[in-house]
């Protein structure tokens, strides 16, 4: 006996050796468990896992709070895992008073939902007020996702708030300020969670070893002035001329030694100018930078540079420049040329200047000046800056829990929500409702369609989603509001699939009410109903039929073309052979031709006949078995002709109704889920009833009038003839049932003709 009853005990469902006496419900072919109050909510870790529907969810593609999703995820990982939700309902059991309020949740979270007589719930309560109070709502005694959500309004008059940045506010002393807008200015700034542009330590550093660095490379030049700044604070400008005129310069001095060495080559060293003129003569002041292009001065045999007379007009002010700045302080104001040696000379003036601006440090504060900079590395008030920043720090977790305070708000008013999404799918299963992964609803071909997803890679998802055994269509959808695109994935679960195909335009709305232009890509083709599966072989038939006609008569349209381009070409053919006559050129082709066409082929009489008979033989053996089955429907009995009549139409639909049977019983959405992402648990079955509240087909509007008068309707046969007709068919009908004229027709059937070939 004790063996038996260890045996029952290892049997019993984790659920019952729980403690918690769990609520289930069949749902979608599956045991799904009911989440319907507080003590379920907080025994969700004793739950066992197999039970629950899905494991785990992505982060996008749902219809959902995005911030909540991200919350959730706290491994940042784009999944949201069962053991991550568990560790949630630890987190709010640890705040909250009562689980049920979690369960029903309002549109402002009560203040009195959080427990103060928990340390963590103590210091968010605390947090909630003082958000109030920064809001200007002192005596709220609710607080809603849009008072936390915005960060900048709860810390906008806060000088220190926990994050590791100050503002120029968060002191008094005018010195400090003016250097921590400076550091913002010309070092960088991040943004403090009051919204406004502050430093944090990494960015103070940065700008005193900025300051250093820049007041000791400047002071480098102040040891050997005369050879760092040979021109003193022309200098630069005039290092700048120099650079600017070195390529023209010693190009100037080479073509001059040139010319020196061969003085034939004076004329084809210039010679590009008078190209040049020969193409502009009268348009100068526009090309310019054309003729920059051109030697600095004309090339002759002598070698100094004039730098008064014969300049490239395109070169006159850089080298007034060099006139005035280097050639004037360093030969006297009487020199205006300079030979080649001289031009080597100063250059060399200028060695030490660039060795030491290639050295040049502290770039970042070089705009505020050495003397400012020098007075700021000087006093080095470094510390004082820190000191604030480690000062703000300390409020962090002030700052903190009061960002907690928004996870609070948000997990109150959708977490049940997700809940019941994640581990039951109870809203994809309630009329009226929708599930978080249900992201919109598509308009097309007379109906819309509720169960639409949002996917990244359709071509991807469709390699799994087939297997779910639905009617799917991708789209590609496109915002008219923004021109944002995404892919989504539609099931269509009721109706028939005749006007459905890639290339289809529809329109997509998603749950904000956005309208989005919808594409058809692709289809994956599966049963929708039993109806559509007993018209399909009727369907397909006359696709069929209407195929071989076009194919036929597009065949005997082509070849009607080819032979009238035959006949065209044998026309044209004969009139050459004529005219060739005419003109005594052809005669012996016009006569060999002519005896051609005289030509005949002798009827073949016994190939005529065999034709014939084969011709007669299938005819007669279809109109035998015509007649066979003709002959034996009319010689049923009257009561047993519908029942015939019931069996050819079962013989003929019930097949692709069988087929269509087997697979909507097995419609699962958890391979589309899968295909998106999900962890999907346990099988999801989508019948024929639940399909059709997912697809709803157009219908009139309740209690409103319609006309069935068309005016551009088909002329229809009078009602009288119609009746006239049917009459003449059910008489003669009975007539040959009761007289038993089937015989006859049997047996016109059984001889079939025979051809007599004297």
């Amino acid at each position: 006996m004790r063996p038996v009853l260890l045996l029952i005990q290892n049997m019993e469902t984790p659920y019952k050796r729980s403690g918690h006496i769990w609520n289930f419900s069949r749902i979608g072919g599956n045991d799904r468990v009911r989440i319907e109050s507080g003590k379920d909510l907080a025994s969700l870790s004793e739950l066992d896992q197999k039970l629950w529907t899905a494991l785990s969810c992505p982060v996008e593609g749902l219809d959902f709070d995005k911030k909540t999703l991200e919350l959730l995820d706290e491994d940042t990982d784009g999944k949201i895992r069962a053991p991550e939700l568990i560790a949630t309902v630890d987190w709010l059991l640890s705040v909250v008073k009562n689980p049920d309020d979690l369960i029903a949740p309002k549109p402002e979270m009560p203040l009195s939902v959080i427990d103060e007589h928990k340390p963590l719930g103590k210091q968010l309560f605390d947090s909630a007020k003082q958000v109030l109070i920064n809001l200007g709502k002192p005596d709220a005694q609710s607080i809603s996702v849009d008072d936390t959500s915005d960060t900048i309004k709860i810390f906008a008059h806060t000088k220190f708030n926990g994050d590791g940045v100050v503002t120029s506010e968060a002191t008094d002393d005018t010195d400090l300020q003016t250097i921590i807008e400076l550091i913002v200015k010309h070092i960088g700034y991040v943004n403090d969670r009051c919204g406004k542009p502050g430093v944090n330590k990494e960015l103070t550093e940065k700008f005193y070893a900025n300051c250093n660095d820049f007041c000791a490379w400047v002071e480098k030049s102040h040891v050997n002035p005369d050879q760092i700044l040979p021109f003193g604070e022309d200098t630069a400008p005039a290092n700048s001329v120099v650079s600017a005129l070195k390529p023209k310069i010693d190009d100037y001095f080479i073509r001059s030694r040139f010319v020196t060495f061969d003085s034939g080559s004076e004329i084809a060293l210039n010679s590009q100018i008078s190209a040049f003129a020969a193409t502009a003569p009268k348009n100068f002041a526009s090309r310019l930078e054309e003729l920059s292009e051109l030697p600095l001065a004309h090339i002759g045999s002598k070698l100094d540079l004039n730098l008064v007379r014969g300049i490239n007009p395109a070169w006159e002010d850089f080298v007034q420049k060099f006139l005035n700045l280097v050639v004037i302080p360093t030969f006297g104001a009487a020199k205006t040329s300079i030979s080649e040696a001289e031009w080597n000379q100063i250059e060399t003036k200028f060695t030490a200047y660039n060795t030491w601006i290639s050295e040049k440090k502290g770039d970042a504060v070089e705009a505020i000046g050495y003397d400012e900079a020098k007075r700021i590395a000087t006093e080095n008030r470094l510390s004082e800056i820190i000191a604030l920043i480690d000062f703000d720090l300390t409020f962090a977790d002030e700052a903190d829990s009061i960002i907690s305070v928004d996870k609070l708000v948000r997990y109150y008013s959708n977490f049940y929500k997700l809940v019941t999404n994640y581990v039951t799918f109870i809203d994809f299963y309630t009329p009226d409702k929708h599930a978080i992964f249900q992201v919109g609803t598509l308009y097309i071909d007379q109906r819309s369609c509720d169960f639409c997803l949002k996917v990244i890679d359709p071509a991807k998802h469709a390699a799994m989603a087939h297997l779910s055994g639905m009617y799917l269509m991708y789209c590609d959808c496109t915002s008219k509001k923004n021109g944002e695109k995404m892919s989504i994935v539609a099931a269509i679960t009721d109706g028939d699939v005749d006007n459905l195909m890639v290339g289809r335009n529809g329109l997509f709305y998603d749950r904000k009410g956005q309208d989005w232009d919808a594409t058809v890509t692709k289809i994956v083709e599966n049963p929708i109903s039993i109806r559509q599966a007993f018209f399909s072989p009727y369907k397909k038939f006359v696709r069929m039929i209407e195929d071989q006609v076009h194919k036929f008569a597009a065949n005997k349209e082509k070849s009607l073309e080819a032979s009238a381009s035959s006949k065209i070409a044998k026309s044209s053919e004969e009139l050459t052979a004529e005219k060739k006559v005419e003109d005594g050129t052809a005669a012996a082709d016009a006569t060999a031709d002519s005896k051609a066409k005289e030509t005949k082929v002798p009827f073949d009489i016994g190939k005529f006949a065999g034709i014939f008979a084969a011709i007669g033989l299938a005819i007669g053996a279809i109109g035998s078995m015509l007649g066979a089955v003709v002959a034996g429907f009319l010689g049923l009995a009257w009561w047993k002709m519908p029942l015939a009549f019931l069996g050819v139409i079962l013989l003929i639909s019930g097949p692709s109704m069988l087929l269509a049977w087997m697979k909507l019983r097995k419609r699962n959405l958890a391979p589309i889920l899968d295909a998106n992402g999900w962890a999907v648990n346990a099988k999801s079955l989508i019948n024929t009833r639940f399909g059709a509240t997912l697809t709803h087909i157009a219908h009139l509007p309740k209690n409103s009038k319609r006309s069935l008068k068309d005016p551009f309707a088909r002329k229809k046969v009078p009602t009288w003839l119609r009746i006239t007709i049917l009459a003449v068919l059910v008489a003669g009908a009975v007539s040959i049932w009761y007289f038993d004229y089937w015989l006859v027709i049997q047996s016109w059937f059984d001889s079939p003709p025979t051809l007599k070939t004297e």
